[in-house]
């Protein structure tokens, strides 16, 4: 049976007291079985065991490209990144990009990831290898880009990575809202 897979970014950003959590991108396998229900769990923002068990079954037992396949990893590493298992959900994207190193997805993953544990400066550089290789939804990688920003203290650099995200995806709340908390004035 084949698969097609379209990759898009599904944000599971909230908002905490200093700043917002890394937006992830999720990969969509269209067509049925294990591999597609993944994709849901990932798109739907779970993080629950079962799901990531669903991942790990489709797997094992689905037949998938490589391109499917890789994206089922970004899908399970994902569910991981919202355990907050780091490390775990690295390992994923990094199988994902051995079966696709062209896979802009994995690696802005992979930022967030590093991000998540305030490793802002790696973070930053996956998110611009990813972002080199082109994503579905760029608005993801430049939100990311602008809490590596903020966390490295740079806020001018996180007010505009914040702006060019709420520019790419104007119906997008999540940048408008990080916005608000920037006071910008001339000089």
């Amino acid at each position: 049976m084949s698969v097609r897979t379209l990759f898009v970014s599904a944000a599971i950003a909230t908002l905490s007291l200093a700043m917002a959590a890394p937006a992830s991108g999720a990969s969509i396998v269209l067509g049925t079985g294990l591999a597609t229900v993944c994709s849901r769990a990932a798109i739907a923002g779970k993080s629950d065991l079962k799901s990531i068990e669903t991942c790990t079954t489709a797997l094992e037992t689905q037949a998938m490209g490589p391109r499917d396949r890789a994206g089922t990893y970004v899908n399970r590493g994902i569910l991981k990144l919202r355990r907050k298992a780091y490390e775990e959900a690295r390992t994923d994207f990094a199988v994902a990009l051995r079966l696709e190193p062209e896979l802009g997805e994995a690696y802005v993953n992979w930022g967030a990831s590093l991000i998540a544990e305030n490793r802002y400066a790696e973070g930053l550089s996956e998110i611009d290898r990813g972002l080199a290789l082109g994503v579905d939804e760029p608005e993801k990688a430049w939100y990311n880009r602008a809490i590596a920003y903020e966390g490295m203290n740079d806020m001018k650099s996180a007010y505009f990575a914040y702006r060019k995200a709420a520019e790419l995806a104007p119906d997008w709340q999540e940048p408008q809202l990080q916005l608000t908390r920037f006071t910008v004035t001339t000089r």
